[in-house]
């Protein structure tokens, strides 16, 4: 039987996942312009006009590409984003098949409220039988400890 994604080495793949949503998130805002305007709104023009477009700008992109990195990548063939595929970690549903862009959208929607129930939502992850947090039982979503998404739908032993 495949082993399910624990706590710690979600956390690790989390980690792997944030580093990189913030290089490419950094890169886009630059590319687009939102770093000259916070420069140009703190070298003394009008902060109230410049920065509040830039602050919701920055946030709203931010947002939206998180979201659609989290979900394309668990949707896909792949069934993980780059950090859980770098972990050997992969995301179905209940039955070890891939999941929908909507569940994983739903999925990443109720990783919201897992954390802010002061995380609780991530901690049941480390207590729960089959290592599920709050948005996995919500999104019915279950995670592996293995790198190959077909050995999970076929029931194969990752280890022999």
């Amino acid at each position: 039987m495949v082993p399910y994604g624990g706590f710690w080495w979600r956390v690790l793949a989390y980690l792997i996942d944030a580093i990189l949503l913030q290089i490419a998130l950094s890169i886009l805002t630059g590319f687009l312009g939102l770093g000259v305007g916070f420069n140009a709104a703190l070298m003394g023009g009008n902060e109230d006009l410049i920065m509040g477009p830039m602050v919701a700008a920055s946030v709203l992109i931010s947002f939206v590409a998180q979201w659609l990195y989290f979900a394309l990548l668990e949707s896909s063939k792949m069934q993980a984003t780059v950090g859980k595929l770098a972990i050997g970690l992969v995301v179905t549903d209940l039955d070890g098949q891939r999941i929908s862009f909507g569940r994983a959208t739903g999925r990443y929607f109720a990783k919201i409220l897992s954390g802010v129930i002061l995380l609780i939502g991530y901690i049941m992850v480390a207590f729960t039988q089959r290592k599920q947090g709050l948005h996995d039982m919500i999104a019915s979503t279950l995670v592996y400890k293995t790198r190959d998404p077909r050995e999970v739908a076929e029931g194969a032993d990752v280890f022999v």
